[in-house]
């Protein structure tokens, strides 16, 4: 029998191209694919290397000649940086997805996408629930750019997959990822010599190791299901506690001083941190992942905490021990 044939889209990053090394060394695949502009870090063997930008109408062509089943979409900009502006981030984001969609159009093989999205769809919230679940994406209005750029995503494929019935979507909404090859948002804050927090607040946080991200990922490929599914690692840190494991020193700031003080940083070429991670850094987040677990299958390793202190120990942080602890059986 045939095995079956991905295309990855944002092949270039440390995820697309571990998950392209992946499937390529899974015989239930005999074709994978990886679309970018960009070259992937290392080698990633049979991977046949698409040169293209989502952007660009002819990704259509080329997306159809490869006769794919399966598409895994990865390339969604979760911060502008590196001399990108905004605006950039949201034609890479919603164009980019548009054109995919058409290509998808143009390719009956399709049967299964897999998008790499983001649980900053629920926001930060005062008033949130304990943990949000995949039916509460539109309990908040959406405050910031990102947010609206991911909603649109998940409308667009979700309209994809009611004109396709056939085809199974799945949504996959993470939570900040953390780990030793990644450059994320967390990584850079907790890289600062000191820490900017709002005065009175101890947020809640929630993180999904960078091993349980990619495996999630691939969980996701092996087995999609229809619609959003949260991923995070287990249970919740406080921001507080999280500084202290670190070792960093936290700077009490009022409310109204907080963004003028985070954007003095900025400019003293410290860590960027977008208008999503500041309200996060607020108000906190925690997702239910229970259909993770029981629908995908796939059951992280990594606790929160664990991922925390993982990552210390493996960036060689004084404020950590060397620790690869997993979940609890």
């Amino acid at each position: 029998m045939a095995g079956r044939r991905v295309l990855i889209t944002g092949v270039g990053s440390s995820v697309g191209a571990a998950l392209a090394r992946r499937l390529e060394q899974d015989p239930g695949f005999e074709y994978v694919a990886g679309l970018d502009t960009r070259r992937p870090g290392g080698d990633i063997g049979r991977t046949e290397l698409i040169d293209a930008d989502i952007r660009d109408p002819a990704i259509a062509d080329v997306i159809s000649s490869t006769a794919v089943d399966t598409l895994v979409h990865n390339q969604i900009v979760r911060r502008p940086g590196r001399g990108m502006s905004s605006a950039t981030m949201h034609d890479v984001n919603v164009i980019g997805s548009l054109q995919l969609i058409s290509a998808c159009e143009r390719t009956p093989q399709i049967r299964n996408i897999v998008v790499r999205g983001s649980a900053g769809i629920y926001g930060s919230e005062p008033q949130a629930p304990q943990f949000f679940d995949e039916g509460m994406a539109h309990l908040y209005p959406l405050r910031t750019r990102f947010q609206r750029d991911v909603s649109e995503i998940e409308n667009l494929f979700a309209t994809y997959a009611r004109r396709h019935p056939d085809v199974t979507c799945t949504l996959l909404r993470y939570q900040p990822a953390i780990g030793p090859s990644l450059d994320t948002q967390v990584a850079r804050y907790l890289s600062l010599p000191v820490a900017p927090t709002y005065l009175g607040f101890d947020p809640r946080i929630q993180l999904v190791h960078e091993d349980d991200a990619l495996d999630a990922l691939a969980a996701a490929v092996h087995r999609p299901v229809h619609g959003a599914v949260n991923v995070a690692g287990r249970g919740t840190i406080g921001l507080t506690r999280m500084l202290r494991i670190a070792g960093r020193v936290s700077l009490p700031v009022i409310g109204p001083l907080f963004g003028p003080v985070v954007d003095g940083m900025r400019r003293a070429g410290l860590a960027d941190l977008s208008p999503d991670f500041r309200r996060l850094l607020r108000y906190g987040r925690a997702v239910d992942t229970s259909r993770l677990s029981e629908d995908v299958g796939f059951e992280p390793r990594f606790t929160t905490e664990a991922a925390v202190t993982d990552y210390l120990a493996r960036r060689g942080s004084p404020g950590a021990a060397p620790s690869r602890v997993p979940v609890a059986p």
